[in-house]
């Protein structure tokens, strides 16, 4: 090879080691970059690491601190916790979930006097060893052993019951313990011998103020008793005396002592009747009895002293309640006479109204029957309702220290009331009335509920004349209820004005202005003869005036329901005398009949169509209203689909088999409280015509008779004109 080429080759050997040495520079210089950065990064690292050991370290030593702190307020609070503990009278342990003794303070441990088996780690059975080993306790009739059985057994309970321990020197310890979520238990030992001696004294002085009341009670009744005889004696005779001829001055001195002789009998009667309640010797002696009866008889003995004040005594009894019970009419009468005697005593002007309302139970063979008395008196003042109720209280101010009385009435009506299983209460504003009110449970008689009382024929629309609006509510609802229309009028003038369509007129007797007389006398000057019935408290004066006449009959106020009733069936004869035109009466009345078993449905009914010219009649079951078909032949049906014996759908299936074999259709109108999708198809299956959802609306039953009105009936509702002038 030439020196040349050796050259040459030389220099691109130096020239390529040259570039490899480039090369391998440029890389060592990426790599102390990429070294430098990385030992930048570590070194941010290293920074960020030492300041956050700097922040944990001062974070430590806040820690530190504050646990330090805190130790020491949980071992103050412990302290105290302990001397509190320690500090208290009454005993207290607490017991880990193996029951043994973690800790007791100084009260609980007294009891053992320094036993050094009672320490901290004892057994809650070697406790109770102790207590029976050593006499600490008294176990009383119980063997030591059955007695740690008792409240071992006791003490096993999840949650033992409190128990008292008597200890050896008459001292009372009542255990209260609890147990844990953790099984461990904290156990109180209260010393309560102060408690159970002055109960023991409790008991005594208890004892010997019953015997005291007792013998005070016995006291009265005897003295009551004794008194009771030579003042009968002192009345009778002052009675007799007074029958004789004596002149107005030795009437006078007759009256004073028979007057006075029967207010010192009522006295005498109201403590003798409390001192029989207290000394419980009072009982009741049930037998038959009719309580509407009973009620008007103790109207009737406190009507001359309401008519003497110009008070109107009202009685609303509910048309479908019993009258027949069996209880103790006396005592019933006497808690009557209390109240009514009160009501009327302390009312100056207005009236006095007894509601009787009821709900029977037949199945039981009991009723609740409520008796509620209002007046419109002075009142009594909210804060003294309860205060009346004592035994001699009375209300004190004013406005009665002007009446007489010994505050024990109503004591007696809310003991006797009490005895017969009831309530009494009182409601009053002060200045407008009271209400006394009580409810007591009767037992029903085998009396049947009454029925509706029947209308003589003709009788559609009653007069009632009244200046007191009770009496007007009163006498409206029980006419209503029997189907009649009425019209009630507040005094004779304006009952003047209403006179068109009436059959009958029923007036109070006395009312101002016009009295009841005066407005008969006016309503015979018009030409009008229908009849007239007057109300009044005083028959005997009613009776005497010329006025009487024109009456038909003179009822006693307020009027017992079977008598209203016989009054209105007397008045029937004359009402058909006057009947109206030959076309009217050659015309007969719609007849309807409805099926329906719920008497308070029934009155429903009754009062949707009382102003319907029609001839109703209810059954109480499917099978009456089958029956009924047949002899009252009605033009319309209305058929209640739930009744007893036979249901709607049954007995509309015997009508149309009836009706194949004697011809005809009578619409049948169901009434029904299904009301549920489907329930019509079912209904309409069984033949009938139409059906109504209860409640019952008025514009659809009144749409229904007038619809199924045959022509040979009279229209069952006059035209509006007539209506009006009515």
């Amino acid at each position: 090879m030439s020196l040349a080429n050796k050259l040459a080759e030389e220099r691109r050997g130096r020239l390529a080691a040259e570039r490899l040495l480039e090369l391998k520079q440029a890389e060592l210089s990426a790599a102390n970059r990429k070294l430098g950065k990385h030992a930048a990064a570590l070194q941010g690292e290293i920074v960020e690491t030492r300041a956050e050991v700097a922040t944990v370290k001062t974070e430590n030593a806040r820690v530190k601190t504050e646990l330090g702190q805190a130790n020491q307020k949980v071992e103050i609070a412990e302290r105290r916790l302990w001397h509190s503990v320690q500090t208290i009278t009454d005993g207290f342990a607490f017991f880990d979930s193996e029951n043994h003794l973690v800790a007791a303070n100084a009260s609980y441990l007294a009891i053992f006097d320094k036993l050094d088996v009672i320490q901290p780690g004892v057994h809650y059975i070697t406790i109770l060893q102790v207590l029976t080993d050593e006499g600490i306790v008294n176990t009383g009739s119980l063997a030591a052993a059955d007695w740690r059985e008792m409240m071992a057994d006791r003490w096993m309970q999840p949650e033992p019951e409190p128990i008292t321990i008597r200890l050896w020197n008459d001292q009372y310890i009542k255990l209260v313990d609890r147990r844990g979520a953790g099984g461990d238990i904290v156990s109180l030992g209260l010393n309560i011998t102060t408690s159970v001696i002055y109960e023991k004294e409790l008991k005594a002085a208890r004892a010997e103020a019953e015997a005291a009341s007792r013998a005070k009670s016995t006291f009265l009744a005897n003295m009551s008793h004794e008194i009771r005889t030579p003042m009968n004696g002192v009345v009778g005779m002052a009675d007799l005396l007074g029958e004789t001829g004596l002149s107005d001055e030795q009437q006078l001195y007759v009256d004073t002592i028979k007057n006075s002789g029967e207010a010192l009998l009522v006295i005498i009667n109201d403590v003798l009747d409390y001192s029989k309640i207290e000394a419980k010797k009072l009982q009741l002696h049930p037998e038959p009895f009719d309580l509407e009866r009973s009620i008007h008889e103790v109207i009737m003995l406190l009507q001359p002293s309401a008519r003497d004040k110009g008070l109107t005594i009202l009685l609303d009894y509910d048309l479908f309640l019993p009258t027949a019970y069996i209880g103790d009419p006396g005592r019933f009468r006497q808690v009557m006479t209390n109240l009514m005697g009160n009501a009327v005593k302390f009312t100056a002007q207005g009236h006095v109204l007894i509601r009787v309302t009821g709900v029977s139970d037949p199945d039981n063979g009991k009723a609740d029957v409520t008796v509620v008395i209002e007046d419109t008196g002075i009142g009594i003042p909210e804060d003294k309702t309860d205060h009346i109720f004592g035994e001699f209280n009375q209300v004190e101010n004013e406005r009665n220290r002007q009446f007489d009385g010994t505050g024990l009435g109503l004591a007696i009506s809310q003991r006797l009331v009490s005895l017969m299983e009831g309530e009494i209460w009182v409601t009053s504003e002060e200045g407008m009335g009271s209400c006394f009110g009580f409810r007591i449970p009767l037992e029903m008689t085998d009396a049947k509920l009454p029925e509706q009382p029947p209308v003589p024929d003709g009788l559609r629309r009653v007069l009632v004349v009244d200046d007191v609006a009770a009496n007007r509510t009163i006498l409206q609802r029980q006419l209503e209820q029997m189907g009649l229309g009425v019209v009630c009028c507040a005094s004779g003038p304006e009952a003047l004005q209403h006179l068109t369509d009436i059959d009958l007129i029923l007036t109070d007797h006395n009312m101002p202005d016009m009295d009841g007389l005066e407005f008969a006398d006016a309503v015979r000057a018009t030409g009008n003869e229908t009849p007239i019935l007057l109300l009044s408290s005083n028959p005997s004066v009613a009776a005497g005036d010329p006025g009487a006449q024109h009456l038909h009959a003179i009822v006693q106020k307020p009027v017992p329901r079977a008598d209203l009733f016989a009054r209105l069936q007397s008045v029937g004869p004359l009402i058909q005398q006057t009947a109206p035109s030959a076309e009217k009466a050659a015309r007969r009345k719609m007849r309807v009949l409805a099926a329906e078993d719920n008497k308070t449905n029934q009155l429903v009914f009754t009062k949707m169509v009382k102003g319907a010219d029609i001839d109703l009649k209810f059954a109480n079951n499917g099978i009456e209203a089958v029956e009924q078909f047949s002899s009252f032949v009605p033009d319309l049906i209305f058929m209640d689909i739930s009744m007893p014996k036979m249901d709607g759908k049954e007995a509309t299936t015997e009508i149309r088999e009836i009706e194949q074999e004697t011809g005809g259709h009578v619409p049948i109108v169901a009434l029904t409280a299904h009301a549920l999708n489907g329930d019509d198809k079912g209904i309409l299956a069984a033949r009938i015509d139409h059906y109504l959802t209860k409640p019952l609306r008025k514009p659809e039953i009144h749409g229904k008779i007038s619809d199924a009105c045959p022509k040979d009936a009279l229209p069952p509702f006059p035209p509006p004109a007539l209506d009006e002038a009515g």
